[in-house]
């Protein structure tokens, strides 16, 4: 079997570095992660063990605008950049001659908030003499699924992020290729808009699953959209819940909130299992991950980890590691997760 290394070398002397879960020794990755609101800053060793997680959020800084505002955000990265790596050294316990690599996000994401995580771990690598990896923050959150745990290929994946519905099939550390997504709303982007109809604040996803909790299921049927096996389509389920919420304060003068976000949940996690569970079966794989920052609700993961129960594994990140954070970056850098190694690699804001 191919061993799974790659060589990177550092910007000054060029001395050629292997990295990959087939080096014998130990590697230590320090990654960045500025992609939208959160600044993070994490070391981690083998991929899998972190020796120290920093996160800035700027939640209540955008609360105020009820989203993200991108110059904002990217200007609070800059004041939060020195912090979140300094602390990240200091929790680890490490300098940075004893780190084998730093990586950052390269995108999908804000441009002007990637540029400074990626900027800052460029400096990083050309101060230090350590090779540079760049990382696709859609693959770093499948590779979150890696972190203290003995997950490997091959598995189906679900991705449910703001801005990522996907349907991932993992075959090796190196090869993964996208068998489902949506072909318009995310899953967060929806979880987001109906947070809105029924006045919720930011960040309405998981304001509107801390609600749901309260409400009953099956007060409302909801639609789940009639499109091919590998599509997911979360609009019409949107337009379904505005008309729902028109219909109720025009005959009841209100909006029973609980119960029109519970049968929201409902029928989205519901469609989701379903959806993977079929790609599942065609794959004829028994192995199930979550991820990306969805992946953090409540109902999905307790229908997800209900299939236990008829012979699947499921995986799912803690909620530290399903939202943005760093060490997710570093994992996907030390399994080589769709890696690049380029110092002139320049950020990019959607999917490549």
């Amino acid at each position: 079997m191919k061993k799974i290394t790659k060589i990177f070398k550092t910007p000054i002397t060029e001395k050629n570095i292997e990295i990959g879960p087939d080096v014998p020794k130990d590697v230590i990755i320090m990654a960045i992660e500025s992609s939208c609101d959160e600044t993070a800053c994490a070391i981690v060793k083998n991929g899998r063990e972190v020796l120290s997680n920093v996160v800035a959020s700027q939640i209540k800084t955008h609360q105020a605008f009820g989203g993200v505002v991108p110059e904002v955000a990217a200007r609070e990265h800059l004041e939060a950049i020195n912090l979140v790596i300094a602390s990240a050294f200091e929790q680890a316990h490490l300098s940075a001659n004893e780190i084998t690599a730093f990586a950052a996000t390269v995108g999908p994401g804000l441009v002007g908030s990637l540029l400074v995580g990626l900027n800052a771990a460029k400096a990083l690598a050309i101060t230090h003499d350590k090779p540079f990896i760049g990382v696709n923050h859609l693959n770093s959150h499948v590779c979150a699924n890696y972190i203290d745990t003995d997950l490997k290929p091959p598995f189906v994946a679900l991705l449910v992020s703001g801005g990522h519905t996907q349907v991932i099939k993992v075959d090796s550390y190196l090869k993964q290729s996208i068998v489902a997504e949506t072909i318009d709303d995310a899953v967060g982007e929806a979880y987001d808009k109906v947070a809105r109809l029924i006045g919720l604040p930011y960040p309405g996803g998981p304001n509107l699953d801390k609600m749901a909790k309260n409400g009953n299921k099956n007060a409302f049927k909801l639609p789940q959209a009639k499109v091919k096996e590998n599509e997911f389509s979360f609009s019409g389920l949107k337009t379904a819940v505005l008309q729902l919420c028109q219909r109720l304060n025009k005959e009841l003068g209100d909006i029973p909130k609980e119960d029109v976000a519970a049968s929201f949940q409902e029928c989205i996690s519901d469609t989701l299992v379903k959806k993977v569970l079929h790609i599942a079966q065609e794959c004829d794989i028994k192995t199930l991950a979550l991820a990306g920052g969805v992946a953090a609700n409540s109902e999905i993961r307790r229908k997800f980890f209900e299939l236990e129960n008829c012979g699947y594994k499921v995986y799912a990140p803690p909620m530290k590691y399903c939202t943005d954070n760093a060490s997710m970056v570093a994992s996907a850098a030390y399994f080589l997760a769709n890696t690049m190694d380029d110092l002139t690699q320049e950020v990019f804001s959607r999917v490549k």
